[in-house]
């Protein structure tokens, strides 16, 4: 599902530079360059996949305050109290809102903790306080730190990345995200009779995710794919350091998902699809940081000025009908190739005929060229060397009147239909039986025989014929 995209480069300096491809290079080009009509396009695909009502809707899109659940509560507890007073410590790193330079920092824990994910515990167990305080004022004050000289431990590591990520103004993946994953958790399959099942639907679990990740802010996303990455790892070591996917989902849904200043209480009834949601990510993180097949070709067609399919279900429809149409259009194309093989091979053999018939005509006369030529006569496409078409077959020979059948029609009773002919057509040829043999050769060939002879020759046939008749009623009224 990758596209291609080929850049020619005069400069013989950067020829031998690796080359660097991103599938999502004119995604990103229009998320830069127009976030409005980018975010449009993707919201309109994330509406198709959920339902969401006006005012969640208006959430996503940032044209409305989120309402989180607790917001409207008046009970104040000690945790809600306790996480509003660290937020108000803010710092460099800690408590401040998300940055570049921020996630530059962090970025050492996480490179850190990728080596040494066979911990027992990890993100579980708790490390120690006073390392961690050493730990966390050095990542405030910018400073880079050896993390490998061993003066702290995988656990402290792993608690303060918890620490950064619950100190942070909103969860990572934003307040006005929460209604829309609570609405992924929410997709399953549909059975044959169209009714809801409980199985859920994975591959628009994935694409929703794909969509909702696109429109996170930047920092966000890329802090995102950095956690998500370090938690799959993690799991995959779960025979190590006893951690597995749902396990590091209990861990780090209050930080990332959660809605801000509330207690499990307030989301009793959807803290389940929360935790669950949290441990799909982390097992289909490897999928989740890649547009959709159809973003992409949309945003690349944006930039070629051509018509872009805005969904899945356009590019699904595009097959369907297209494995429909492609068939006829494949028979025309099939049947225009026929045609003109059949007009080169007849081209060719029209050639190959002249250049025969011609070297046969060079031939000296003989009995061979006597029969080829009349081989030449009797062929319907044969082509004389001065024309360009072939010879129109030779007209169909009519049936030709015995005088003995003549005789028939006349003692039968049954009529002879002459042919009237117009002035205007050509005569055919006399065509005489055998039993006028001798009266043609006396009178010559049909060809040059004059018009009072034929006129005799027809008269001489109705004498006979009467003469014929009298014959045979006269032995009838003798017999009687």
């Amino acid at each position: 599902d990758a596209i291609c995209n080929f850049v020619i480069c005069n400069d013989s300096s950067l020829r031998s530079q690796p080359i660097i491809f991103n599938p999502d290079f004119f995604v990103e080009k229009l998320r830069h360059e127009k976030p409005e009509v980018f975010t449009e396009l993707v919201v309109s695909n994330i509406t198709r996949l959920i339902d969401l009502p006006g005012a969640e809707l208006a959430q996503l899109m940032g044209e409305e305050d989120p309402k989180l659940p607790g917001a409207n509560s008046t009970a104040s507890g000690f945790f809600r109290s306790l996480m509003s007073l660290k937020r108000k410590e803010k710092g460099v790193v800690f408590g401040s809102p998300l940055t570049e330079e921020g996630i530059a920092q962090v970025s050492q824990l996480i490179e850190y903790l990728h080596k040494n994910l066979r911990a027992e515990g990890l993100f579980r167990v708790p490390g120690n306080s006073i390392r961690q305080q050493i730990l966390k004022d050095a990542l405030n004050s910018g400073t880079d730190i050896d993390l490998d000289s061993g003066e702290f431990h995988s656990n402290d590591v792993a608690t303060l990345l918890k620490m950064f990520l619950g100190e942070l103004p909103e969860p990572l993946l934003t307040h006005k995200h929460f209604h829309a994953h609570l609405k992924i958790a929410d997709l399953t399959l549909f059975d044959e009779k169209g009714n809801k099942t409980s199985t859920p639907d994975k591959e628009r679990q994935i694409e929703a995710l794909q969509l909702l990740f696109l429109i996170l802010p930047a920092p966000n996303r890329s802090l995102l794919k950095l956690l998500l990455d370090l938690l799959y790892q993690t799991a995959k070591k779960q025979d190590k350091n006893k951690m597995s996917a749902h396990n590091l989902a209990l861990m780090f849904a209050p930080h990332i998902l959660w809605p801000r200043n509330v207690t499990a209480n307030d989301l009793q009834e959807n803290i389940t699809k929360l935790n669950n949601g949290v441990t799909f990510m982390i097992k289909h993180s490897q999928k989740l940081f890649k547009a959709p097949v159809y973003i992409r070709e949309c945003a690349r067609l944006h930039y070629l000025g051509s018509r872009a399919h805005t969904s899945k279900d356009d590019l699904d429809l595009l097959t369907s009908s297209g494995s429909k149409e492609l068939q006829p259009l494949k028979s025309q194309k099939r049947s225009r190739l026929d045609s003109c093989h059949q007009e080169e091979t007849q081209q060719r053999t029209e050639e190959a005929l002249k250049e025969l018939f011609l070297h046969v005509h060079n031939m000296p006369d003989s009995a061979k060229k006597k029969k080829l030529i009349r081989q030449f006569n009797k062929h319907p496409v044969a082509l004389t060397p001065g024309s360009d078409v072939p010879a129109s077959p030779a007209p169909r020979r009519t049936r030709s009147r015995s005088f003995s059948g003549l005789i028939k029609r006349k003692v039968l009773g049954t009529p002879v239909i002459l042919e009237r002919k117009s002035r205007d057509s050509t005569p055919e040829p006399v065509r005489v039986s055998k039993e006028n043999v001798q009266l043609l050769q006396k009178c010559g060939s049909p060809a040059h025989m004059s018009q009072a002879k034929l006129k005799s020759l027809e008269g001489q046939k109705e004498g006979s014929c009467r003469r014929m008749r009298a014959r045979l009623l006269s032995k009838d009224s003798s017999s009687l």
